[in-house]
């Protein structure tokens, strides 16, 4: 299938938007060994490094984040696929220190996979590591077993509060507290309008007619909640709000974090408008925003639609959002 897209041999794509990335940010990143983005700028090894990995095509994510304050480094897999185990070790052994690593894993088959491997052969070496699985999107229901939730755009704030943690100096222990805390009080629900295109093959990833939307898809095209009519952009926040706002246990009284990530094809026009109407009906609650973000964080190509997610904060966890930081896709001064 011919696509319409600025890139070269398909085979070389994840080389090159790495090359590119990389050169695009030299005082921030670098690229080590074909598929490893690490900080151009390391942090102190008595500090606990924090350690990511995923496919690509999803940009910025993940390597957008790495950088001061958040990641400190991301092992990148091809277009939707997770790395393979040895790249993931290889990214281990760099970053070793006596204060330890904590390695963030969304909960994709592959990614499991190659974590769980990879936990395993640095058990045998050594390395002082400790895994954290996002597992934050709703779809299947809130209670749902944390092996039938998916890991979406919460794996990014997530990094902002272990990695601030991270540069305070916390222990690993303490460092994985804190990011637990964030990922048992965190949830994400997705819609789609329209699907993307993998551009290796230029096969669509999944269909939906014109009029149809589909609240709760995965990011790859993975089955939601059903179909449905198109809605308007206030019944769809509703809809999505009334929902996310229990997952966490938010009510009266309450702060939360509130994120609209766009998948690649959502207009910031939209996104704003969206979360107009969650806010809207969050404070209606008694509920605080008092940290938002909205924009393309975690982008599957070209898929309309995108992710609302929720966080509950208490004093600590809003501190940590706060807190400095210096990544291409996320700075806080």
């Amino acid at each position: 299938m011919t696509m319409k897209k600025f890139i070269n041999d398909p085979d070389n794509l994840t080389a090159e938007l790495l090359e590119g990335y990389c050169a695009a940010f030299p005082d921030k990143v670098k690229l080590v060994s074909d598929k490893i983005v690490m900080r151009a700028k390391p942090k102190d090894e008595s500090k606990v490094a924090i350690l990511t990995l995923g496919g690509a095509g999803h940009e910025p994510a993940l390597s957008g984040f790495v950088g001061e304050g958040i990641l400190d480094a991301s092992v990148v897999g091809d277009i939707f696929a997770a790395p393979g185990v040895p790249k993931v070790i290889e990214a281990m052994r760099l970053l070793k220190r006596d204060a330890g690593i904590l390695f963030v894993v969304l909960n994709h088959e592959g990614d499991v996979m190659s974590g769980n491997m990879a936990m395993e052969m640095a058990k045998q070496e050594g390395i002082k590591v400790k895994m954290i699985l996002t597992h934050e999107d709703i779809a299947p229901g809130a209670n749902a077993p944390v092996e039938n939730r998916r890991g979406l755009a919460g794996c990014i704030p997530l990094y902002k509060v272990a990695g601030a943690a991270a540069e305070a100096g916390k222990s690993l222990d303490e460092v994985y507290k804190v990011a637990e805390k964030f990922n048992n009080a965190m949830a994400t629900l997705a819609v789609a309008l329209k699907p993307a295109t993998h551009p290796q093959s230029g096969n669509e990833i999944f269909s939906l007619a014109d009029d149809e939307m589909e609240i709760g898809m995965g990011q790859h095209g993975e089955a939601g909640t059903g179909q449905s009519k198109m809605l308007s952009a206030d019944e769809t926040a509703e809809k999505m709000i009334t929902q996310l706002l229990p997952a966490v246990n938010a009510k009266e009284g309450d702060k939360i974090h509130l994120m609209i990530n766009g998948t690649g094809a959502t207009t910031l026009m939209e996104m704003f408008i969206v979360f107009r109407a969650a806010r809207k009906y969050a404070e209606q609650q008694g509920i605080s925003v008092v940290h938002s973000l909205v924009g393309e964080y975690l982008t599957v190509q070209e898929m309309g639609g995108f992710q609302m997610f929720v966080a509950k904060l208490d004093d600590e966890l809003l501190k940590l959002m706060n807190a400095p930081a210096d990544a291409a896709y996320w700075t806080v001064r």
